[in-house]
C-alpha cells in the first residue's frame, strides 16, 4: 500500500465515522470533520506529541478543536488512536443523553478534550493562554520538562467572532511561536458562502498582528506536513489556511452549506462511500486502518518515556515543586500567609478600599504562591493587581515574568486565563472594572462550565464609581454573575473579608471566582481576633441586636458599613437591630437549611441593602423583606451625592425600617 493510499484510508475512516454518527443521531455537523480529515490525519498521524495511555502527560502537545461543532472529528481521532475513554459504542451514541460524545467537546466530560469549545472563537482564544502557559512554565522549569506545541483547528466562524481579534493580537505581541492554527478555509457558513458576510484577507490580517501566515491545499498531505514543520521553526505564531471542501467525499452536497449542520441522508452517504471507495458498513473500520491509527497513537511513547526519565533525574526539590504545580495543590504554608494578612489588617485598622485590600492580600499571596500569574485589561493601577512578586512582565523572548499585559481585551483576557488554568501549573487572576464583566461573560461562563480555577478581580463595583456615571456604574452585574452556575461571587466588606475571599478562591479547584471590590475606602469591621473564616459561611451575623431583634439588616460590600451606621441609630432609638454581612450568596445558599434559618433570624423586619438591583436577594432574605438599593441605572456625580440621590444611606435604611415597623 502506498503512503498516499494509507493516508487516504486513514482519513476516510474519520469521514465515515462522522457521517455515520451524525446520521444515527439525526443531528450534528458532518461537513467539517469530512473536510478537515486530511489535516487531522497528518497532525495526529505524524506530528502531534501525545500518549493515549496517559492523556494528562504534562509535556504533551495540546490540540484544541475551536470549531467545536465538528466534534466528531476529535471523537473519531480519540477512538481511532486508542484512548481508553472512547469506544466505538460511544461513537454510536453521539449526541445522546449521558454519552461521552456530546454535541460539542466538553472538558472534564470526555478524555482527551483539552477545553470546552462550541461558542466560536473560544478555543482559539483559549489557545493563547495554553501557549503562554507553556512558555512561562518552560521559563521556570526548562526544556527538559516543558517543551511542547499548541495546535488549533478553527473555522471561518472562529475568525469572524470579535474575540478572535483580541486573541490573535495578544498572541502576536507575545511571539508565541509554539502556537499553530490550522484554519479550515472552506468558504462556507450555515447561511451559505462566506462571501455573504466576509471580505477580509485573513492572511494579511494575521500577518499585521505579528503572525506568519500561509495558504495550502488542505487535501494534500505532503503540503500539510511541510507547512506544519515550517511553522515549528518560526518564533512567531503561525496560521495555516487549509483550503478544503466542506463535506469532502459527499458528491452532491460537498462544498455547500447543506453539509454544515445536518445529516447527509442515506442516499448521500451511500454515494459518499462509493466516491471514497469505502466498502464497509456503518461504524465498520477495517483492521488495517485501525491498526495504522493505533500505531499512530503509540508514536510518542518513546518521547514520553524519555521525558519521564528526565523528570526522575531532576533535582528533588525542583521535581517536587513541578509535580505540586501540575497537581494544582497549594503550598503547605498557604494558610499561614492568609492569617498573616488578616492579623496585619487588624493591627493597622485603617479604612481602605477593598481593591486596596485585595492588593494587600495579593502582595503576600503572590510571594508565597509562585504559580499565581496576574494581569489586567489595561487597568492595572485601578485594579491593584500588580505586586512586587509579579512586577516582571511576561515578555518575549524570556517569559520569566508573572504579569501579563492583556491590553484592553476583557474577553480575550478571560479566555486566555481559561487556557492558562487548563494547561496546568498556574493559577491565573485578572482584573477589570465590574461593569466590563459583560465583555468577558462568555469566557466566564465557560470557566464555570469547565470547573477551572481562575479568579476575576472586578473593581469599581457600584454606583460608588461616582463621576464616571451610569455607563461605568454596575447595577445589574452582580445579579448577572450570581446567575451563572458554579461561579462563586464574593463582595467583601473590608480587608479581612477580602483576604478570606482570596483564600477561598484559591482553595476552590473546581470553579472560578469573582472578587467584586470597591473604589471608595471602607472601615475595618471585622476587628475581632477570631481565626474563623466567616466568609466561608457566605453570610454571618456581624453585629448582634441588644435584645430580641426587631430589625435585621443584610448587606454586602460597601453597604455593610452603611448598615452598621443604621444599626447604631436604630439601637439608640430603642429598636434592637442586628447586621448580617453577606459576602457570598453561593456559599450561603449551600449551607444546611437550619444554618441559613438561624442566620436570617426571626426579626419581623428584614432589609437587604446593596447598591445594585434586588435580583437574587429574595433567595437570601425572602420576598417579603424590604430592599434598599437600585431599581435602574446610576447617575454621574461625586459618590456620596450619588448614594444620597438614590437613598442608599444610613438615613434611608432607618426610614425604611421605621416604615416597616409601623405596619
Amino acid at each position: 500500500m502506498s503512503n498516499r493510499e494509507k493516508h487516504d484510508r486513514m482519513a476516510n475512516a474519520i469521514r465515515a465515522l462522522a457521517m455515520d454518527a451524525v446520521e444515527a443521531a439525526n443531528s450534528g455537523h458532518p461537513g467539517m470533520p469530512m473536510g478537515m480529515a486530511d489535516v487531522a490525519t497528518v497532525l495526529f498521524g505524524k506530528v502531534l506529541k501525545f500518549d493515549p495511555t496517559d492523556p494528562q502527560w504534562p509535556d504533551r502537545d495540546r490540540f484544541i478543536l475551536s470549531a467545536g461543532h465538528g466534534s466528531m472529528l476529535i471523537y473519531s481521532l480519540l477512538y481511532l488512536t486508542g484512548y481508553e475513554g472512547m469506544t466505538l459504542d460511544d461513537i454510536k451514541h453521539f449526541r445522546q443523553l449521558g454519552s461521552r460524545t456530546p454535541g460539542h467537546p466538553e472538558y472534564g466530560h470526555t478524555v482527551g478534550i483539552e477545553t470546552t469549545t462550541g461558542p466560536l472563537g473560544q478555543g482559539l482564544a483559549n489557545s493563547v493562554g495554553f501557549a503562554l502557559a507553556e512558555r512561562m512554565l518552560n521559563a521556570q522549569f526548562g526544556d527538559d520538562l516543558v517543551d511542547h506545541h499548541t495546535y488549533v483547528i478553527c473555522g471561518d466562524g472562529c475568525l469572524m467572532e470579535g474575540i478572535s481579534e483580541e486573541a490573535i493580537e495578544l498572541a502576536g505581541r507575545q511571539k508565541l511561536g509554539k502556537l499553530i492554527v490550522l484554519w479550515d478555509d472552506n468558504h462556507i457558513t450555515i447561511d451559505g458562502s462566506t462571501a455573504l458576510s466576509v471580505a477580509t484577507d485573513q492572511l494579511a490580517r494575521f500577518e499585521a498582528s505579528g503572525w506568519e501566515a500561509t495558504r495550502i491545499d488542505g487535501h494534500d498531505p505532503d503540503a500539510i506536513l511541510a507547512a506544519i514543520e515550517h511553522a515549528k521553526t518560526t518564533d512567531k505564531p503561525s496560521l495555516i489556511a487549509c483550503r478544503t471542501t466542506i463535506g469532502y467525499g459527499a458528491p452532491n452536497k460537498g462544498g455547500t452549506n447543506a453539509v454544515h449542520g445536518a445529516p447527509l441522508g442515506a442516499a448521500e452517504i451511500a454515494a459518499a462511500r462509493a466516491f471514497l471507495n469505502w466498502e464497509y458498513g456503518p461504524f465498520e473500520i477495517p483492521s488495517d486502518v485501525l491498526d495504522a491509527w493505533r500505531l499512530a497513537g503509540l508514536r510518542s511513547r518513546q518521547a514520553h518515556k524519555s521525558w519521564s526519565q528526565r523528570l526522575k533525574d531532576t533535582e528533588v526539590g525542583q521535581r517536587a515543586e513541578f509535580e505540586r504545580r501540575i497537581r494544582g495543590e497549594l503550598p503547605s504554608k498557604f494558610g499561614e500567609t492568609v492569617t498573616g494578612v488578616i492579623a496585619k489588617a487588624r493591627a493597622d485598622g485603617g479604612a481602605v478600599a477593598t481593591r486596596k485590600s485585595s492588593e494587600i492580600a495579593l502582595e503576600a499571596l503572590t510571594a508565597a504562591l509562585p504559580e499565581m500569574v496576574g494581569g489586567s485589561a489595561d487597568l492595572t493601577h485601578s485594579n491593584n493587581t500588580k505586586t512586587k512578586a509579579t512586577s516582571v512582565y511576561v515578555e518575549p523572548p524570556k517569559y520569566d515574568g508573572r504579569y501579563i499585559n492583556y491590553g484592553i481585551r476583557e474577553h480575550g483576557m478571560a479566555a486566555a486565563m481559561n487556557g492558562i488554568a487548563l494547561h496546568g501549573g498556574f493559577i491565573p487572576y485578572g482584573g477589570t472594572f465590574l461593569v466590563f464583566s459583560d465583555y468577558a461573560r462568555g469566557s466566564i461562563r465557560l470557566a464555570a462550565l469547565m470547573g477551572v480555577r481562575v479568579v476575576y478581580v472586578f473593581t469599581h463595583d457600584s454606583i460608588g464609581v461616582g463621576e464616571d456615571g451610569p455607563t461605568h456604574q454596575p447595577v445589574e452585574h452582580l445579579a448577572a454573575l450570581r446567575a451563572i452556575p458554579n461561579l462563586t461571587v464574593f463582595r467583601p466588606c473590608d480587608t479581612v473579608e477580602t483576604a478570606e475571599a482570596w483564600k477561598l478562591a484559591l482553595e476552590h479547584k473546581t470553579g472560578p471566582s469573582v472578587l467584586a471590590l470597591t473604589r471608595q475606602n471602607l472601615p475595618l469591621l471585622r476587628t475581632d481576633s477570631s481565626d474563623r473564616c466567616l466568609t466561608a459561611r457566605g453570610a454571618y451575623e456581624l453585629a448582634p441586636a441588644s435584645d430580641e431583634a426587631q430589625v435585621s439588616l443584610f448587606a454586602s460590600g460597601s453597604e455593610v458599613s452603611l448598615a452598621m451606621k443604621a444599626r447604631e441609630t436604630l439601637q439608640a432609638q430603642g429598636i434592637p437591630t442586628r447586621v448580617v454581612s453577606v459576602p457570598c450568596f453561593e456559599l450561603f445558599l449551600n449551607q444546611p437549611e437550619e444554618t441559613r434559618r438561624q442566620v436570617v433570624g426571626k426579626a419581623p423586619v428584614k432589609i437587604a441593602i446593596e447598591a445594585a438591583i434586588r435580583q437574587g436577594w429574595s433567595d437570601i432574605v425572602g420576598s417579603d423583606a424590604a430592599f434598599v438599593g437600585m431599581t435602574g441605572f446610576g447617575a454621574s456625580g461625586p459618590a456620596p451625592e450619588v448614594f444620597a440621590h438614590f437613598g442608599i444611606t444610613p438615613e434611608g435604611v432607618v426610614a425604611t425600617a421605621l416604615s416597616r415597623l409601623k405596619r
